[in-house]
């Protein structure tokens, strides 16, 4: 009888323990990153960089649909080699839940605030792009001037760091210098910065990649344009009209710019 209620016993703890093994890894498993948008956040990096829209600065970021309260990003590093294992999870004011060792982006604010204030944007793209930087301190807006950038239709605020914190070094360091830019973007697709770049948002990382590479492209034909003459740009209802259209076929190029910087790990 001894035997038999020592054999119980042993086979109720290992019982036990494979109960417990199995939910640690469900609660792992639940509270892991989504595969697809740690891949497609990757590749976000990797296209902006091949597109010239990031270089060694610049970040974007995906919020976590399954809690909206969260957001992934890189660590602070090159866009153009993040990898999966680079990708960390933020909380709602910007800090990284689990950053094991790994340092952040100073700017990280930028995107906690935005997702903060404005719960239709499900992902951001911060850029220094050079193209775009004359029209943040010049005062001639930025304006849609063909059917692939509508999304300026609303126009492009601008947001001057001076008017929230005075003289600084023109890095948005917190979240109350987050809010200020949230603020100044409103309900618009992009915000400019004056003397430093721009922010694009969207509701998925193709649409943010999209908005962000053709911020640049609209700029540098605008200053082109400029030289030739006055400019006839989109009116808001052509705006309006070509931005459905054009965001019905994001996927298009978001496939061509995967392909063109490959696999990624």
């Amino acid at each position: 009888m001894r035997g038999i209620r020592i054999g119980v016993l042993i086979a109720l703890c290992v019982g036990a323990l494979a109960v417990f093994a199995w939910a640690g890894r469900a609660q792992n498993s639940a509270a892991a990153p989504d595969a697809k948008l740690v891949e497609d956040l990757v590749y976000a990096n990797r296209i902006l960089a091949d597109q010239d829209v990031l270089d060694g600065f610049g970040h974007v970021s995906a919020r976590d649909p399954k809690d909206p309260g969260k957001f992934l990003m890189a660590r602070s590093m090159a866009p153009g080699i993040v990898t999966r294992g680079d990708i960390l999870e933020y909380n709602s004011v910007g800090e990284p839940i689990d950053a094991r060792g790994r340092t952040s982006y100073v700017e990280r604010y930028i995107h906690a605030a935005i997702y903060r204030a404005r719960p239709d944007v499900m992902a951001i793209v911060h850029s220094h792009s050079p193209e775009v930087i004359p029209f943040t301190v010049t005062g001639t807006a930025l304006r849609p001037i063909y059917h692939m950038s509508a999304f300026l239709g609303a126009g492009a605020p601008i947001f001057d760091i001076r008017d929230a914190a005075g003289m600084t070094d023109m890095l948005v360091r917190d979240n109350k210098l987050g809010d200020a830019l949230a603020k100044s973007l409103g309900n618009s697709a992009v915000v400019l910065m004056r003397g430093h770049g721009y922010v694009a948002v969207g509701n998925a990382v193709p649409q943010v990649v999209f908005r962000a590479i053709y911020t640049q492209v609209n700029a540098r034909l605008q200053a082109q344009a400029a030289q030739l003459g006055p400019v006839i740009f989109l009116s808001p209802e052509e705006s309006a009209k070509a931005g459905v259209s054009i965001d019905a076929v994001v996927s298009r190029p978001w496939e061509l710019w995967k392909a063109r910087v490959g696999k990624v790990e």
